[in-house]
């Protein structure tokens, strides 16, 4: 019996890679298009483009199981006018994602990097490291109170700070303070924490505006994708002291991070590890793969994107 053709779409870790060649015959982009008619699954990350293109060179394509939480990276509209299923890994990396949410915003407020670089430099000899920013007792705005806003507000409240949040409507049963706008929530906290998913409907909402109204002693943190943030806003904002700090995992253009943001003491740089765990890895590929899997058998999925259900 034939084994259901799966195309790997890159980059894909070697261990989900390997995976798919493992339990399924296997095609690569190279093998395109002489093997397009046989694909009837992709396997891809959310760095790895399922354009319409794609989708269209792949006549009988049933399936993208995507190995991340966000899923812009994949034309949905094009995918589900098709019927095509679309499926990604929510939950099993909010811990992970929060806990870098966290080190983020405790990197830039104590400037444990800057102070790191201090003590490398052999200059704790000529004197203390000046003192720091706190963030215990610090208001905390969330924009995007999603699993992972969540995950990120209950480790704030751990660390006694206010918090309160900005999403598209209202969340029902949660006590944290609603700002109906960006820009409102920004003024009236200390730090922002960028969650939202990527895409045509959040790209650029972190704006000068926001920027502005957080202000020169604000900290933005975006661990979501770095669409939602105005780059070029963000680093005229951080070297015009209009802005206090900030604390990237994610950018406008990766791995290609602006030389501006490089230059800057007051910026914390992570290269998009929020879910780089062992413990977390493991788990969205096991549910990638469990996604495939149990499409193949029955045509269902164990966590369908939210608009597939709508």
């Amino acid at each position: 019996m034939s084994r259901p053709t799966i195309l790997r779409v890159p980059p894909l870790s070697p261990q989900l890679n390997d995976a798919v060649g493992e339990q399924y015959d296997a095609v690569d982009p190279d093998d395109l298009p002489a093997r397009a008619d046989d694909v009837v699954g992709i396997v891809c990350t959310n760095t790895g483009r399922v354009g319409s293109d794609l989708i269209d060179a792949l006549p009988n394509l049933g399936v993208i199981a995507n190995h991340g939480v966000g899923y812009d990276n994949i034309d949905v509209p094009v995918a589900l006018a098709r019927g095509i299923a679309v499926s990604n890994t929510p939950e099993v990396l909010d811990d992970a994602v929060a806990e870098t949410a966290i080190a983020l915003l405790l990197g830039v407020r104590r400037e444990l990097v800057a102070a790191d670089r201090f003590v490398r430099a052999g200059r704790w000899t000529a004197g203390a490291y000046p003192l720091t920013a706190q963030v215990a007792g610090s208001r905390v705005g969330i924009i995007g109170l999603g699993r992972i806003g969540r995950a990120v507000a209950t480790r704030l409240e751990a660390l006694g700070c206010e918090v309160s949040y900005h999403n598209r409507r209202q969340v029902p049963d949660v006590a944290y303070p609603y700002a109906a706008s960006a820009v409102e929530l920004a003024a009236a906290v200390d730090s922002l924490v960028v969650v939202v998913p990527g895409g045509a409907a959040t790209d650029g909402l972190v704006d000068r505006a926001v920027l502005d109204a957080l202000g020169p002693d604000g900290v933005l943190v975006n661990i979501a994708r770095g669409s939602v943030v105005d780059q070029p806003a963000l680093v005229a904002a951080l070297q015009e002291g209009r802005l206090g700090g900030a604390g990237l995992d994610v950018y406008a253009d990766e791995p290609n991070v602006p030389a501006e943001l490089v230059a800057l003491d007051t910026v914390v740089l992570l290269p998009h590890v929020g879910s780089g765990t062992h413990v977390t890895r493991a788990a969205m590929r096991e549910l990638t793969l469990r996604n495939l899997a149990s499409w193949l058998a029955d045509r269902t999925l164990h966590t369908p994107i939210p608009e597939m259900e709508a």
